[in-house]
């Protein structure tokens, strides 16, 4: 493994945060975060404290909303969750104790310094919902849906393993659509004409997607396998 640098862009602060948010990311927050002292593997199984079936890791958590309820439907799956904008994290973990969600656990930092320490088929489903989609053709290199991501995903995830992935951005969707179907680890098989269009059950709604719809803009949602 090479060591990942840090390649953050964007905001990591929004709005000051009010006493429940403070509150989580100065008592709730290190107990809850993945370590990345040191530059030994990271065996994610074991950040639970607990056993646990398998590992899920969402990259852009966003408020937490959609890893908090995959955590609550799905106690015996560890959740990593990782965004490194502090007023989501501040979310996220409120939420995890407010719910009392002992299987989740959180990185507010870059992704790749994660990933680069993942032991290899360690991730049992990993999701990409709604990232940002750097719109201005000097930042798409920014773009977190790129080969590389995917080389690391496809390393860490088993055969059949899931990668879900979601916009309502028509040229990011282009983009991840090319990227995706040119990877030789994923295979995309939609199970019918409309199925991008149609969210999974188990797929929650978030309030970003909810804000997305009420401006006009369509959600697609693309599942693909981790191929043989």
């Amino acid at each position: 493994m090479t060591a990942a640098k840090r390649e953050l862009h964007g905001r990591r602060v929004g709005r000051p945060l009010r006493h429940r948010g403070q509150r989580a990311l100065q008592e709730l927050l290190p107990k809850l975060r993945v370590p990345l002292a040191g530059d030994g593997p990271i065996d994610p199984c074991a950040l639970f404290g607990r056993a646990v079936d398998g590992v899920w890791l969402e990259i852009g958590s966003g408020d937490g909303t959609h890893a908090a309820w995959q955590a609550a439907q799905n106690p015996d799956i560890g959740v990593i969750a990782v965004e490194p904008f502090m007023n989501g994290i501040a979310s996220l973990v409120a939420m995890a104790e407010e719910r009392q969600l002992t299987n989740i656990r959180v990185l507010d930092d870059d992704v790749r310094l994660l990933l680069d320490r993942l032991p290899p088929q360690s991730i049992n489903r990993a999701f990409i919902l709604f990232p940002d989609p750097w719109p201005k053709r000097r930042h798409w290199r920014r773009r977190i849906v790129n080969p590389s991501v995917l080389d690391e995903l496809a390393r860490l995830m088993p055969i059949g393993a899931e990668l879900r992935v979601a916009t309502d951005v028509q040229d990011y969707l282009v983009w991840m659509l090319r990227v995706l179907r040119a990877h030789p680890d994923f295979d995309w098989a939609p199970r019918s004409a409309d199925d991008w269009r149609v969210r999974p059950h188990d797929w929650p709604g978030t309030r970003f997607e909810e804000k997305g719809l009420e401006a006009g803009r369509r959600s697609t949602y693309l599942s693909m396998k981790r191929a043989a």
